[in-house]
C-alpha cells in the first residue's frame, strides 16, 4: 500500500465565527463527515480531523463513523467506510498538534484557509503543495465552519492561503466545495 502524502484537512468547529461575528461553537453536519473524508481518501492525505470541545457532537461524530465502519453500514457501502478510517475527532486543536507530533515525530505546520481578506503570512498553492510533497513536515490545513475560523486561529497559524474568488462578488462557498478546491489546485495534475 502506497504511504500517505504527508497532509491532514482539520474541519473546526470551535472557535468559530457565527453569521454575527461572535465566536462560537458550530454544529456537525453529517455530509461534511462524509464528503470530507472521501476528498481527504481521494487525495491520499493521512487523516481527517473534526475539532469540537462538544462531547455529545464528538459522540454523534463517532456514531455516525462506527454505523459505516461495521455492521449493515459496512455492508451496504464499504467504499464509505474505507474513508471514514481516516476520521479523528479531538476536543481542540491543541490536541491535534500533539497527535500529530506523535504521529510523525515533527511539529506541524499549521495553514489556515478564510474566505475573507486577512494580513499574513500568505502561501501559495503551488508553494504549499510542494512542501506537502517534499514531506519534510507535516501539514494540517485547517478549515473553519460557520463564518470561518476565528482571528485567533488564523493568527496562530503559520501560513493563510488566500482566498478562494470566483467569477463575481459572491463569495460563500460551502467549506466542502472551499475544500475540494484547495486540495484540487495543491495537487492539480494535467492528465
Amino acid at each position: 500500500m502506497e504511504e500517505a502524502l504527508n497532509f491532514y484537512l482539520a474541519l473546526i468547529h470551535y472557535p468559530v465565527y457565527n453569521k454575527e461575528g461572535k465566536v462560537v461553537v458550530s454544529s456537525i453536519t453529517n455530509l461534511d463527515i462524509h464528503d470530507l473524508s472521501r476528498l481527504v481518501k481521494t487525495y491520499h492525505g493521512r487523516a481527517l480531523y473534526m475539532v469540537t470541545p462538544l462531547g455529545a457532537q464528538r459522540a454523534m461524530i463517532e456514531r455516525i463513523c462506527a454505523h459505516w465502519k461495521s455492521g449493515f453500514g459496512a455492508s451496504y457501502n464499504p467504499n464509505r467506510g474505507e474513508a471514514l478510517e481516516l476520521v479523528r475527532v479531538v476536543p481542540s486543536l491543541d490536541t491535534l498538534e500533539k497527535e500529530v507530533r506523535g504521529e510523525t515525530g515533527l511539529e506541524p505546520l499549521l495553514v489556515a484557509t478564510s474566505a475573507r481578506e486577512w494580513e499574513g503570512r500568505f502561501i501559495g498553492y503551488r508553494a504549499l503543495g510542494g512542501k506537502i510533497l517534499d514531506g519534510d513536515r507535516p501539514v494540517v490545513i485547517l478549515l473553519g465552519t460557520g463564518w470561518g475560523l476565528a482571528e485567533e486561529v488564523i493568527r496562530g497559524c503559520h501560513y493563510l492561503l488566500k482566498p478562494i474568488k470566483g467569477m463575481g462578488r459572491y463569495n460563500h462557498l460551502s467549506v466542502r466545495c472551499a475544500a475540494a478546491i484547495v486540495l484540487d489546485r495543491l495537487f492539480f495534475r494535467e492528465e
